[in-house]
């Protein structure tokens, strides 16, 4: 007996899948599948938020210098005529960065392999490629869901039974984060 679900698909199509949820599960917080379906989300997922448990704090914070385009209120770029040519005029910017320790960064690309991008699309601009944002889940697994779990040992995630779907019958759930 394997140690995995088929869930009738090839493998190229049950990889896509189980990312798709797993992505799903983390970027929302909840999702309602097949029980069949939920479980195998579910090692997946726990695995991902152990490793952000784990390398939570492992960063280390640097001071940086950045030049950064002087911008007018408008929000354009401050040009000034120097030899005849139009040049940006920039700025000096301390900045804090948090610079990933080797550990880290080697779960945040583990991470990665895993889940999907997802972009976020705000409701006014809905159809426009413009305002669009790109979310960023292992920032997000480290930042906001591995400080709540922090204290805790697994179990991460819950499987509530709804009921059985209408058209074939199979049984439904909620997989959330607990």
């Amino acid at each position: 007996m394997s140690g995995y679900r088929k869930l009738s698909r090839t493998a190229d199509q049950r990889k896509a899948l189980l990312r798709n949820q797993v992505t799903a599960l983390i970027y929302r917080g909840r999702i309602v599948t097949t029980e069949a379906k939920a479980k195998e989300v579910r090692k997946i997922a726990e695995g991902l938020i152990a490793m952000a448990v784990r390398e939570k704090d492992n960063f280390t914070t640097v001071t940086v210098t950045a030049k950064v385009a002087r911008k007018d209120k408008d929000g354009k770029r401050v040009k000034e005529v120097v030899d005849g040519k139009k040049v940006t005029v920039y700025d000096e910017v301390q900045k804090e960065i948090k610079k990933d320790m080797p550990s880290r960064l080697h779960a945040r690309r583990q991470m990665l392999k895993v889940l999907y991008p997802v972009k976020e699309v705000p409701t006014e601009a809905a159809g426009r490629k413009r305002n669009t944002k790109q979310i960023d889940l292992p920032k997000k697994l480290f930042e906001e869901i591995a400080p709540k779990y922090a204290d805790r040992n697994g179990g991460y995630t819950r499987i509530v039974k709804i009921g059985q779907r209408r058209g074939d019958g199979a049984m439904e759930v909620v997989l959330e984060l607990v």
